[in-house]
């Protein structure tokens, strides 16, 4: 039997999921009360939510002053990017052999795809996700316990990180559908160093990262 949300749960999820989308960006200061007046609850389930959230990173909380939303740290994107492409190029490594299993990925992918071109214009919230969704996929069917379960831990980061860069320039839209476009052809060709290169550069230009040099 699922246990039934409470409503420190829900309120947990909600400012979550604010967070995650950008619409609470980083060094912003929030309130007990302004979140209870927004989620129509008590501050009880708030102050329960705030500390859950404080203790997974994503605020600081100050006495009598409020809740700081923590912003992104000098250099997180650069360590996340960097973690995603082990993972994801090895995961595809796992399974650069097996033609059934490239064609099932390469289809999901695609599907997710067509669901991101659907979402283009319905707020970056629903877009991340799909986004995340996608890259999660060739995570899934290299089959590894371990990889998959280090990747779920990206993942949030890495929704925020493309929220935040959505939101500074909504026209790189396109270009990331494009590019998943040809990731997912890559992976069902099993082109493992191709994938590797694209899924290098695009993810540092959606995250603005500098050239290595």
């Amino acid at each position: 039997m699922s246990k039934i949300p409470t409503s420190s749960d829900l309120v947990y999820a909600t400012v979550k999921e604010l967070i995650l989308s950008a619409e609470l960006p980083g060094g912003e200061l929030i309130s007990e009360g302004d979140i209870a007046t927004r989620v129509g609850t008590s501050r009880t389930p708030v102050r329960e939510a705030f500390l859950r959230l404080e203790a997974e990173g994503w605020m600081k909380l100050y006495p009598k002053r409020g809740a700081l939303i923590v912003p992104i740290a000098d250099g997180e994107a650069e360590h996340i990017v960097a973690a995603r492409l082990l993972v994801e190029t090895g995961s595809l490594c796992a399974f650069r052999s097996d033609t059934g299993r490239r064609a099932a990925a390469a289809a999901e992918m695609r599907a997710s795809v067509n669901r991101q071109r659907d979402l283009a214009s319905a707020g970056s919230a629903a877009f991340t996700a799909e986004d995340a969704d996608f890259h999660s996929v060739v995570v899934r069917y290299g089959a590894n316990p371990l990889l998959a379960a280090f990747y779920v831990g990206l993942r949030d980061r890495q929704r925020r990180m493309t929220a935040c860069s959505v939101g500074r320039d909504p026209m790189q839209i396109d270009r990331i559908i494009a590019d998943h476009a040809q990731l997912a052809s890559f992976v069902e060709h099993g082109n493992v160093e191709e994938f590797g290169t694209l899924l290098r550069s695009h993810m540092r230009e959606v995250h603005h990262l500098t050239a290595r040099r």
